[in-house]
């Protein structure tokens, strides 16, 4: 098998982007700062749920949504209308983490074709990568709002595939995410797990082919994995 993918597919959200400001969005509007991981765990749970029922969510409405029960619950420096739409504001003016662009960058110069796939709006990601410099990098901006249902819904990665006139299995998912790299996985993509926190990946979900801590890990572990494939004898007839 050929162990370089052509296209890389990456999820935004976590991944790309540094969601940590997010906590000072809720202490601006005074709720605690440790509210924000909560409500983007709320958030993604209410959409699983909605995929697994055959439906289609928005991402900002179940984000304002489930933010407005949240903060139903917490004294506010400002009326409950004003808190939520000052704290989902905040997912527009959110920066990549400090290795995404110069791994991108990377990926970009070894001839990957580079696309997103997002459970979140596409016009969020343009905003992030535009305000980077690395928007030229990337070929194409998905998101499942286009998709028949979010990741890690089958269905989600094979949009992708569509929309990129890949094979899935010339595919390569980068995610932060466990329950993205399964998804991935069953729907014959190949899988990358950017292991930011040096957490330990959940044996219940398909394992990553490749896992790195930093995405400018990735070029190198790829080549280095092409070459092995290369050198390795052919398989007996």
């Amino acid at each position: 098998m050929n162990t370089t993918p052509s296209v890389i597919v990456f999820d935004v959200n976590e991944t790309l982007s540094d969601m940590s400001p997010m906590g000072a969005r809720f202490s601006e509007a005074g709720a605690p700062a440790e509210l924000a991981k909560l409500w983007f765990t709320t958030l993604l749970r209410d959409g699983f749920a909605l995929t697994a029922s055959g439906e289609n969510g928005s991402f900002a409405r179940i984000g304002a949504e489930a933010l407005r029960g949240l903060l139903s619950r917490v004294e506010l420096n400002r009326d409950l209308d004003a808190a939520v739409e000052h704290i989902m504001e905040g997912m527009a003016g959110l920066g990549l983490h400090p290795d995404v662009p110069e791994g991108i960058r990377a990926l970009s110069a070894a001839g990957f074709r580079l696309i997103t796939l997002s459970n979140g709006p596409a016009r969020i990601a343009g905003k992030l990568f535009t305000t980077a410099g690395i928007r030229d990098a990337f070929e194409m901006l998905l998101s499942v709002e286009d998709a028949p249902a979010w990741k890690p819904a089958r269905a989600s990665y094979e949009y992708a595939a569509a929309a990129s006139g890949a094979d899935p299995a010339s595919m390569l998912l980068v995610a932060v995410h466990p329950w993205d790299i399964h998804g991935a996985a069953s729907a014959g993509l190949r899988t990358a797990w950017l292991n930011r926190t040096g957490g330990s990946y959940p044996g219940y979900f398909e394992a990553p082919e490749f896992t790195v801590t930093v995405l400018t890990e990735l070029p190198a572990v790829l080549v280095a994995a092409a070459a092995a494939d290369r050198l390795s004898p052919p398989a007996p007839r």
